[in-house]
């Protein structure tokens, strides 16, 4: 009986001495394949993160995209299109006469309105790519136009031509407006604050800019700070370059203000 408890004894021995090496063997691949996978996504995430810091840096600093959601810039830029806003100017540069620029409302020239909701989890995920400028910016919260006056000009409209005046000097803005819409439907006679800008649609008979904001909060100048950026291109659903209309004020007096 002893000898065959011995026996037995050994047997168990031997079989774990066996099955442990194996055991594990597998254990350490399985180990390995867990650390190789959560490696892997350490990576994608670290990956992402990059990816998602670029793009902010690039929209802090360097460009912007934005959605056209209505018509006042016809036929130049359409309901839809999506554009690249340059961020350079003003941080780093001027705003001239003829820039198409992107600007937080000054106050008073948008009507509220309700954003829709997809739902929290779409929500974060809408505001993080907008954030990161991966996706276009087109919440109700900015607005596109063209300079036609800055800090110091007299712009008046209109002369006995039909042409806006800018310091005593008719500019032909036919490059950019659409045929047949005249430069306004009605008269306007202003001096441009320093620090701000006077800007126009380029469809004029369906556009609300600083002709007619002259009983809102900021008025109908817009400071200089509030500009997001200047138009370069569009980007959708065509590539192409955003002309800047300088060659229309090429004959204005430098600015004074």
């Amino acid at each position: 009986m002893v000898a065959a408890r011995g026996r037995c004894r050994a047997a168990v021995w031997q079989s774990a001495s066996v099955r442990t090496p194996a055991h594990a063997g597998r254990r350490r691949d399985r180990d390995a394949a867990g650390h190789a996978v959560l490696r892997a996504a350490c990576g994608v995430v670290l990956v992402v993160a990059a990816a998602l810091l670029v793009a902010w840096v690039v929209k802090a600093l360097l460009v912007q995209v934005f959605g056209i959601p209505s018509g006042s810039m016809r036929d130049t830029l359409v309901e839809g299109d999506r554009i690249v806003v340059s961020r350079v100017a003003p941080r780093f540069a001027d705003v001239e006469r003829g820039d198409v620029v992107v600007f937080h409302d000054p106050g008073g020239w948008l009507e509220p309105r309700a954003v829709p909701s997809h739902g929290p989890v779409l929500d974060a995920g809408k505001r993080l790519l907008q954030g990161t400028g991966l996706l276009p910016e087109d919440d109700g919260e900015f607005l596109v136009k063209r300079v036609v006056g800055v800090g110091g000009d007299h712009v008046t409209c209109c002369d006995a031509e039909g042409y806006v005046q800018v310091d005593g000097v008719a500019v032909d803005e036919s490059p950019y407006l659409p045929p047949g819409v005249a430069p306004s439907d009605f008269a306007f006679d202003v001096t441009v604050p320093a620090g701000t800008l006077f800007v126009l649609g380029d469809n004029r008979s369906d556009s609300s800019d600083s002709r007619v904001h002259g009983g809102a909060v900021g008025g109908p100048f817009v400071p200089v700070d509030d500009v997001v950026g200047t138009v370069v291109a569009k980007v959708w659903p065509r590539l192409e370059r955003v002309p800047d209309g300088a060659e229309v004020f090429a004959g204005v007096p430098s600015p004074t203000g």
